[in-house]
């Protein structure tokens, strides 16, 4: 093994025992990347061999963040983030909640049904996984144990609906896949579409198979009122605000109107004309949005510039070469590769961001599968489905932390922990099914612009 392999491997290495350290990642990343420079040019005096890193080389970095810091595609970030929150400030979310659940109230599972209905339409109009999970969690959690739910299928779906955001479109990670592997950000946003109403519809599918199998699990409400023309209407009242900012952003993206740039604008008034609309928009609120907006915004670029160098300096060392070369020396054929990076994803979920394996990871990798013939774009919303888990799958499951942080007296860890698994399943089975029927993510990009 050549020496340059060897630091390759040093440094990946040195990135993951780190991220345990409780340093922020966006310094771990910059700052290996500074330390294994260093380490490369000095080697490059002392052994008197040619490893590829010098400060030509390393200069690169100044363009590469500038590129970064100029991309009118990640202008999309802090817009979305914006409408996600000031949407979650606007008090639309009560209200479909307390429609749909008169609406679906009188099945069995009806109140879980609710939960995952209004996660999609927060999905489609948030993108934020915290505030997804705590808004369901404050509103479904206390209503489904008043009405005798089980607790661990409570817990269960409002923390995989609520990271439903991170998938449909418009999701943050789609607009930092598409920038880091130089594809159409309208494409993945049109792929990711349909997996993620599939992975909707398998949760509804368990939750009315477990109140018919197991009523005790989750009840009809006893008091359900009657289903009306006036319960019809107020449901339809509380679905238009939320749709129309749906259609105004995705709808505009889709039909080619606007690029996700300039919708991702729209989506940023609209939602801030909900909340006026409904009496919550005011300095305060604003500020605190605007103040929250800023905070994640500068967590992503920090970990967007830390990511830009340190993967210039893991490709100097050859380490995108060593991957592939690992990865196609595998004795599984293309299809087996694939299966082997969403195994590896899977496993890495459990103790990384998908922030991280976003960046590092998924640059990495996509190139193989393209050399193999995949579709890019498939390959892509296939890892995006895949790394969905790792918000659910512990110890560093986010939205199983943002559920305790809220979840009503009585409800343990564990309680959490044994409430995801099935959900876990099902978005393992949601992979197996977007990875055998890759129609599903293409068709519609396909027929999309025609």
């Amino acid at each position: 093994m050549e020496i340059n392999e060897i630091l390759a491997i040093a440094m990946f290495s040195t990135f993951i025992v780190l991220l345990f350290s409780g340093y922020p990642v966006a310094w771990v990343l910059g700052g290996v990347a500074m330390i294994f420079s260093v380490i490369a040019m000095a080697s490059d005096l002392w052994l008197d061999t040619w490893i590829g890193i010098d400060w030509n080389y390393i200069s690169i970095t100044i363009p590469r963040i500038w590129d970064v810091m100029t991309n009118w595609v990640l202008v999309a970030l802090p817009m979305f983030v914006f409408m996600g929150l000031m949407l979650d400030r606007s008090g639309v979310a009560e209200d479909l909640m307390s429609n749909l659940v008169r609406l679906f109230g009188r099945i069995r599972g009806g109140l879980a049904v609710t939960i995952t209905v209004v996660g999609v339409l927060l999905a489609a109009s948030t993108g934020i996984v915290g505030a997804s999970v705590v808004l369901l969690a404050l509103l479904g959690v206390p209503l489904m144990v008043k009405n005798g739910y089980n607790k661990e299928l409570a817990c269960g779906i409002v923390c995989s609906t609520g990271t439903l955001g991170i998938l449909i479109p418009p999701s943050i990670m789609l607009v930092m896949m598409g920038d880091r592997l130089g594809l159409s950000v309208g494409d993945l946003f049109l792929g990711a579409f349909f997996p993620g109403l599939m992975l909707a519809a398998l949760y509804i599918a368990y939750i009315l198979i477990v109140g018919w199998l197991k009523p005790s699990m989750a009840p009809a409400p006893e008091d359900a009122e009657p289903v009306d023309y006036k319960l019809v209407w107020n449901v339809f009242k509380a679905v238009l605000p939320p749709a129309g900012l749906i259609l105004a952003v995705l709808g505009s993206i889709f039909a080619g109107v606007a690029t996700p740039t300039e919708a991702s604008g729209v989506g940023a008034a609209g939602a801030a004309l909900l909340a006026w609309s409904k009496g919550r928009l005011d300095l305060k609120t604003l500020h605190d949005t605007c103040k929250e907006t800023s905070k994640t915004t500068a967590f992503i670029f920090a970990l967007l510039l830390g990511a830009t160098a340190f993967s210039l300096v893991l490709r100097g060392l050859g380490g995108d070469e060593l991957i592939e070369g690992a990865l196609t020396s595998l004795p599984f054929g293309p299809t087996g590769i694939v299966i082997c990076i969403l195994l590896a994803t899977f496993i890495l979920g459990f103790f990384l961001d998908w922030i991280e394996i976003t960046l590092i990871i998924l640059p990495l990798v996509a190139p193989v599968v393209a050399n193999l013939g995949f579709d890019l774009v498939w390959f892509t919303i296939l890892f995006a489905v895949c790394l969905q888990t790792s918000f659910l799958t512990p110890p560093v499951g986010f939205a199983l932390f943002y559920m305790k942080g809220v979840a009503p007296e009585g409800i343990q860890v564990g309680t959490i922990y044994r409430g995801v698994l099935p959900f876990i399943a099902i978005q393992l089975v949601g992979i197996a099914i977007v990875f055998s029927w890759t129609d599903i993510v293409t068709w519609l990009p396909s027929v999309a612009y025609q």
